[in-house]
């Protein structure tokens, strides 16, 4: 099954996840980007290349950089994470390990310096000056608005976590050895100049469960130099490494990274267990014993494989005419751990309904649809050997931004449970940009009224 989301930092975790977010918001720099919709955002990302073209040419394919002399996009990339952020960060309570790593690439190997527990600037400028160390702050999105306004509508898009981390690095460093990563990456340069190195991939698409050949770096693919405002996306399994130049000031860039965890493997055992499930309940085979002592052998025999080829035809068969898995774990993994919707101000927290109350007069629309999975599911309240199907309706509009990407494994999704015979009237509400509430497909009155209220409630829907 699909692992939660994981911290991506190294070291000991120190102290506890502040209550109060810390708020550090960008400063100057009008955005270049366009917020109108989440297609239209990654387009204005990674301007001029149309979207077709990225996906058709580079993308799991090959690096795409993009230098581009534009003072407008420039002012605005360095508006997004500055040097001097961390001084009010550390503040207001940052440890290192979970937040920050310092460290330096010595001899062709990682050299991690983080002390213990907080962080503390002064200690930070000391390291960052005299060891020539270079600062990686983890999750930024989780104090800058505008980085989550920019993951936010990027996780719709891709409909996958986004994570990100900021590199800080002195003129003449290095930070990291030459690695890879199991995820795909966008690198945006916001201060400085970085010098880039990328080499070819270790295994073609390389995860973390893949194959790890011995890095022989040779010749580099491509070498170049990142300024502000410029951007480079580059494959999984990419290996690279990136030095600031000697003599220049700071280099700070942001890596935006997406997909870990999905492919069609990950997406084929997560769905297989409901097929198995849906199967074995009206195919008696499915539910006949092993063979005695199958388990104790250790080759499995010729007939077990048979038997389990058959089977898989048959769950084959059964596959291509369904429309509807059962609920799979990736789907909840996603909508717990993925950032709410962006929103300004203080008090404005996506937790009160409309004013308006539902009635049977009423029509509705769905809102905030990008943020809300529709699915089924067994019933989780009934025994295995009684479950039914229930649909489940998970969002994250109740998420907690200030934790996003930072592997907190206990969270329960945010959401409803309704009977599959509500499916036809979640599907009219999902597929309409309005509906009426008496024209829902359910056989009463108090039913359609009973699911728009419990939408309602949970901000979902808006009465127009």
């Amino acid at each position: 099954m699909p692992k939660k989301a994981k911290p991506t930092q190294n070291g000991k975790e120190e102290g506890p996840v502040p209550r109060k977010q810390v708020k550090v918001e960008a400063v100057g720099g009008a955005s270049t980007l366009d917020f109108d919709s989440p297609s239209s955002l990654f387009e204005s990302l990674i301007s001029p290349i149309k979207t077709e073209t990225f996906f058709k040419e580079f993308w799991e394919k090959k690096p795409l950089l993009l230098q581009r002399a534009d003072p407008a996009r420039a002012a605005y990339y360095q508006s997004l994470f500055r040097l001097t952020d961390l001084k009010r960060l550390c503040s207001q309570g940052i440890y290192y390990g979970r937040d920050v790593n310092v460290c330096r690439c010595v001899s062709g190997k990682k050299k991690v310096l983080n002390k213990d527990g907080k962080v503390h600037f002064l200690q930070l400028r000391k390291d960052f000056d005299q060891k020539r160390a270079t600062i990686q702050f983890h999750q930024p999105q989780r104090f800058k608005d505008e980085l989550w306004k920019i993951q936010e509508k990027l996780e719709c898009y891709f409909g996958s976590l986004v994570g990100s981390n900021v590199y800080i690095t002195p003129a003449g460093s290095q930070g990291l050895p030459p690695h890879y990563d199991d995820v795909e990456v966008f690198i945006l340069q916001l201060e400085g100049e970085k010098h880039w190195r990328l080499y070819a991939p270790t295994v073609a698409l390389a995860r973390e469960y893949s194959v790890k050949s011995e890095t022989r770096l040779g010749v580099p693919m491509l070498e170049f130099t990142l300024k502000p405002g410029d951007l480079l996306y580059f494959p999984r399994g990419t290996i690279h490494q990136a030095d600031t130049p000697a003599g220049l000031a700071h280099s700070t860039h942001v890596t935006i990274s997406t997909y870990q965890n999905n492919s069609w493997g990950d997406f084929l055992l997560d769905a297989i267990s409901g097929l198995v499930f849906d199967t074995a309940k009206e195919d008696v085979e499915l539910r006949s014993g092993i063979p005695r002592q199958l388990l104790m052998q250790v080759e499995t025999s010729a007939v077990a494989t048979r038997r389990l080829s058959g089977f898989l035809r048959t769950l084959a068969g059964r596959l291509e005419g369904t429309k509807e898995l059962l609920s799979s774990e990736m789907k909840k993994d996603f909508i717990t751990h993925r950032l709410p919707p962006y929103y300004v101000g203080e008090g404005t927290e996506l937790s009160t309904p409309g004013v308006k109350l539902p009635t049977l007069a009423s029509t509705v629309r769905l809102q905030f649809k990008d943020h809300i999975i529709l699915t089924m599911g067994p019933d989780e309240n009934q025994p295995d050997e009684a479950q039914e199907k229930m649909v489940y309706i998970y969002h994250s509009l109740k998420n907690r931004r200030e934790i996003h990407m930072m592997g907190s494994e206990d969270i329960e999704p945010h959401g409803l449970r309704f009977p599959l015979s509500h499916m036809d009237a979640l599907k009219q509400i999902w597929n309409s940009s309005a509906i009426s509430v008496k024209n829902l497909k359910l056989t009463t009155d108090e039913e359609k009224e009973s699911l728009v209220l419990s939408l309602w409630t949970e901000c979902l829907i808006q009465v127009i």
